[in-house]
C-alpha cells in the first residue's frame, strides 16, 4: 500500500532526463520525456524546459486522465497502488493508465542490510538510517560491487549504498525525490559523500543545500539504472 504524498513531492518542479525517462510536468504530475508530436497523438500535455538535457523538441509529456478505467491516470506502473493498462498513455511500455486515484509510493517489505566487513559499517549505518526513515520504501539494498579497490566507484570499497525504491531494477519510480532530499538535509549525521538520483547529483564539498530540481545535471548514461530513476545512490565518507 502507498502512503506518502506522489503529487505533494512532484509539485512545482522541473527535471531534466533522457527520452522516454521521467519528467515532472503539467500540474506537478508523473511525465515522460518524448517528442511534442508523439505526445499531442496520445493525448498528452507538453510543457517545455523539463527535460532541457534531450533536443529543443523533447518535451515533459503527461496525462491527467486515461479512458481504461472511470478514474484512470497516466503515472509509471511502479508507483500505481492499483490496476495497471498498456497503451493509453504516452511514453515506453511501464508508462500506464492506473486504475487508482490513491497517491504515494512503496510498501515494500523491509530490505536486508548487508554485513559489516567490505561493506563499510559506515554504509550499513546509514543505510538502517535511511529504511528507518522510509518505512516500505526500499525495496532492496546493495553495497558492494565487484571490482576492485582504487576503481572511481565507492561501491568498490563498501562505501556506497544504492538504495533500490522500485518495483524492479529498470523500472522507474518517482520515489527517489525525497529520499534524496532527506540524505543531503541530514548529510552530517549521515556522513555523506554525495547523493545520486534522476540523472542528477549532489555534493556537500561543493553544492548549497537546495531542491533536487537544482542539482547539477549528469550526462545520460543510457538507461533507467544507470541514470538512477530507480534507485538512489549514497556514498558516504
Amino acid at each position: 500500500m502507498r502512503t506518502q504524498s506522489l503529487f505533494s513531492l512532484l509539485a512545482a518542479s522541473v527535471a531534466m532526463a533522457a527520452v522516454n525517462e521521467p519528467c515532472i510536468g503539467s500540474g506537478g504530475r508523473a511525465g515522460v520525456c518524448v517528442s511534442s508530436a508523439t505526445c499531442s497523438s496520445s493525448g498528452g500535455v507538453s510543457i517545455s524546459g523539463a527535460c532541457p538535457a534531450d533536443g529543443a523538441d523533447i518535451k515533459c509529456c503527461t496525462k491527467a486522465s486515461c479512458a481504461a478505467y472511470s478514474s484512470g491516470n497516466c503515472r509509471w506502473q511502479s508507483d500505481c497502488a492499483g490496476s495497471s493498462a498498456s497503451g493509453y498513455c504516452p511514453g515506453p511500455s511501464q508508462m500506464k493508465c492506473c486504475s487508482s486515484t490513491a497517491t504515494g509510493f512503496g510498501g515494500y517489505s523491509a530490505p536486508s542490510f548487508p554485513a559489516v566487513g567490505s561493506c563499510k559499517q559506515v554504509s550499513v549505518t546509514g543505510a538502517q538510517k535511511v529504511v528507518a526513515a522510509f518505512p516500505g520504501r526500499v525495496r532492496q539494498i546493495y553495497c558492494i560491487r565487484d571490482c576492485a579497490a582504487g576503481a572511481t566507484s565507492d561501491h568498490c570499497v563498501g562505501k556506497a549504498i544504492d538504495f533500490m525504491c522500485s518495483d524492479a531494477g529498470g523500472v522507474p519510480t518517482m520515489s527517489g525525490r525525497e529520499i534524496a532530499e532527506w540524505v543531503m538535509n541530514n548529510r552530517s549525521g549521515l556522513n555523506v559523500k554525495y547523493i545520486i538520483w534522476g540523472q542528477k547529483i549532489w555534493n556537500p564539498s561543493v553544492d548549497g543545500v537546495k531542491a533536487w530540481t537544482s542539482w547539477r545535471t549528469m550526462e545520460d548514461r543510457g538507461d533507467v539504472t544507470q541514470n538512477h530513476w530507480d534507485h538512489v545512490h549514497v556514498s558516504f565518507n
